[in-house]
């Protein structure tokens, strides 16, 4: 056995993420001393990116199944039936670190792995999401992040072909030192040509496809699990660069392969490039697995081992094959220039022999690696230890205001402001199925050649995450599930891209598990199972200046079946003299909501509750309302309340409003959950709401449509004129 000429000293373990502690471990699974690369495997597989070592005793109370569930999490992606011999394949995933530190490279490459996560299984993408997090948009660095981001997540799924159809955007002074960017995609495929990571058959070839291997993205899965420093400049190296040219080819040449019965096993090779790749597929399989790391596709000259193993270059692929099938698998590969090599052979050893330039360079048992990960249960405040730590002062009085003049404050506000200067730099149509376009309450999909649709949304209010995580954790759920049923849809399952600080304390512990208890009694009460996910742990920064750590933010990513996607609602006021009526009741909270911030300039207040039962019986209700023909529009109340849902209704559909009730800045502005207001023509009555006005005129609030448009389209491209 070759060993290294490094000798392991505390300082190169340190360097790779791992406590004294945790390198006992690997002497123990091992009997001996690693060499280099062994460490080097041993740290990726062990961070907490690709281990979830601070997160998999919680994540395991999560729900996961239900009768529309396929394949729950454990797999590349979630899959849930779709009916018609069809599934829906989706997941989210983050890649805040490198979008921080190189954000236009950061947030494409993000997209190009969510985009493997979901073909990998056989599924042809059809749409991308993203949820994005910022902080203060004055802060210095802030417009080159969101240009960056931004341009990232267009210049990547404009070219690869799949429509951006929509997402999120927050800003808070949380993130200045780190900001957030989650990725989804979903993608549909035939239930019957489903494919998983397993490997089998003793002696089947594996195979590597798709780009070469080159030095970019070392350490990237180790940089994602640690908190940063000064310094995040010079991790640049650690980003990995994107080219979605060669994925759209890599997408075309797996499906076309799929086609077929030469697959055996694959896997995308993601976080910890070909050594997460093959370690799960052997682990998931309980075979072992030989690489000759000589027939590794290389850009660059001289690469050892361990950076051939731990690169995470973009747009790779690992199989397992049939065997015979190897001649017939190149053929299809070659024809759409891609690199195709047989590198390696799966074995009966439950080892990884890896060999290099004819020496073993690696020899490691597979089961350490995977299932004997560390795991750890790290200690959680307690709930009112929590609310002391957090500091979330009472509401207090409310002083008076000038309803009118808040709403056109609001709408020009950053969290509630149009994102149109975004969504418009992203392709939304590619592909001619995208049947609902960003602003609206969801995204909705047509499923190519019939009349279903999926829609898709993403949701999470980090502030009242913070303030109640168990509330801030229903929350999440309970908004995705009203946005998917305010077009009409059926909601069916659930993604999760849980972003938190450090884990190491025990106050970013009791969000981690407060936010994950609220999201599993959502989960269960609104029967929307968690199929899919991943967890982003330790964004914070030191770089602020005395340790910055964000909000909680686990940001939920749902899809939901619409039979027909001519039956279907969007926002915008269709018609005047229509009447507009509330379901769900006044509201009068103020705690944490936009308007506390935006006009009384204070975060304060308990976070709304979640009335889940209410929240399923309204849903319910719109949903019978949209198949029934009765309304005419929907759109859910949410951030600014009921008078901001009346002018983004308004201006999506040019119509203004009259409202029949009076408004308190409580009743106006208040973001009390489960609620919904929806158009009908006059004399469709519905029973149990509310009638609070008539659409029509061009004004609301007393406020005149074009002043309120104004503030709204205005803020992004003031904000990003002094860069673009």
């Amino acid at each position: 056995m070759s060993s290294t000429a490094t000798p392991i000293t505390p300082q190169i373990v340190a360097e790779h993420g791992l406590s004294p502690e945790e390198y006992d471990r690997v002497l123990n699974a091992l009997g001996r001393e690693p060499n280099l690369t062994e460490l080097g495997i041993f740290s990726v597989m062990w961070s907490e990116h690709c281990s979830y070592k601070s997160s998999r005793i919680h994540l395991k109370k999560l729900p996961t199944e239900g009768p529309q569930v396929i394949c729950g999490p454990g797999e590349n992606a979630g899959v849930v039936d779709i009916g018609d011999g069809q599934a829906a394949i989706f997941k989210m995933e983050s890649h805040n670190h490198p979008s921080y530190i190189e954000p236009y490279q950061g947030a494409a490459t993000g997209v190009g792995g969510i985009l493997r996560d979901v073909f990998t299984m056989g599924a042809r993408p059809v749409a991308n999401m993203n949820a994005l997090r910022f902080g203060r948009p004055d802060h210095p660095k802030m417009k080159h992040l969101i240009s960056g981001v931004v341009r990232g997540i267009g210049g990547y799924g404009n070219c690869v072909g799949v429509p951006t159809v929509g997402g999120e955007v927050n800003f808070h002074p949380a993130y200045d030192g780190n900001i957030l960017v989650n990725a989804m995609t979903v993608g549909v495929a035939e239930t019957d040509r489903i494919f998983y990571s397993a490997a089998s058959g003793v002696g089947n070839p594996i195979v590597y496809v798709g780009s070469k291997t080159g030095r970019d993205g070392i350490h990237g899965a180790t940089m994602a699990s640690a908190d940063f420093g000064e310094d995040s400049e010079e991790k640049r190296p650690t980003v990995q660069v994107g080219d979605p040219f060669t994925e759209k080819l890599l997408i075309e040449a797996c499906l076309e392969l799929m086609a077929s019965d030469a697959i055996v096993a694959i896997q995308d090779m993601g976080a910890a490039g070909l050594t997460s790749s093959s370690v799960e597929m052997a682990s998931k399989g309980g075979v072992g697995i030989q690489l000759d790391m000589d027939k590794v596709p290389q850009r660059e000259t001289g690469m050892t081992a361990y950076e051939m193993m731990l690169s995470e270059s973009q747009e790779r692929m690992l199989m397992v094959l049939q065997p015979g099938k190897e001649d017939f698998a190149e053929a299809i590969f070659r024809k759409w220039e891609l690199d195709f090599a047989v590198i390696g052979e799966v074995t009966d050893t439950g080892r990884m022999v890896l060999v290099h330039h004819g020496e073993t360079v690696c020899d490691l048992p597979l089961a350490p690696l995977a299932d004997d990960a560390p795991l750890y249960d790290r200690p959680a405040m307690p709930t009112d230890e929590y609310k002391a730590w957090s500091g979330v002062q009472p509401l207090g009085d409310i002083p008076a205001s000038d309803i009118g003049a808040d709403l056109v404050k609001l709408m020009g506000s950053p969290d509630i402001a149009s994102r149109r200067w975004i969504w418009e730099q992203y392709d939304h149509m590619v592909g001619a199925d995208t049947v609902q376009r960003p602003g609206g309450d969801a995204a909705v999909v047509r499923v190519h050649g019939s009349q279903k649709g999926i829609a898709i949304s993403t949701d999470c209010t980090p502030r009242y995450c913070y303030a109640d995580p168990y509330e801030g954790g229903k929350q999440a759920i309970a908004e995705c599930y009203r946005n998917i049923s305010a077009v009409g849809a059926t909601p069916l399952a659930v993604t999760n891209c849980l972003n938190f600080a450090n884990p190491q304390r025990p106050e970013i512990m009791a969000q981690f598990t407060g936010c994950l208890e609220g999201m599993g009694d959502a989960c269960r009460a609104l029967d929307f199972p968690i199929v899919s996910g991943n967890v982003s742990l330790y964004n914070e920064s030191k770089a602020t200046g005395g340790g910055s750590a964000i909000l909680p933010t686990p940001a939920i990513g749902g899809i939901g079946l619409l039979k027909d996607v001519d039956v279907m609602a969007t926002v915008a006021f269709k018609a005047e003299g229509e009447a507009i009526w509330l379901i769900g009741g006044e509201g009068a909270h103020l705690g944490q909501s936009i308007w506390l911030r935006e006009i009384a300039g204070r975060e304060a207040g308990d976070a709304p509750k979640v009335d889940l039962p209410a929240e399923r019986a309204h849903a319910e209700t719109v949903r019978t309302l949209i198949a029934q023909g009765k309304a005419t529009a929907v759109h859910d109340i949410s951030d600014g309340g009921l008078l901001v849902t009346v002018a983004e209704m308004a201006l999506a559909g040019r119509i203004g409003a009259e409202l029949s009730v009076a408004l308190t800045t409580a009743s106006a502005f208040g973001e009390d959950q489960g609620r919904y207001l929806v158009t009908a023509r006059e004399g469709v009555s519905i029973p149990g709401a509310t009638r609070i006005g008539t659409t029509g005129g061009d004004r609301v609030a007393g406020v005149a449509l074009d002043a309120l448009r104004n503030a709204h389209e205005g803020f992004f491209p003031n904000l990003m004129d002094a860069e673009l």
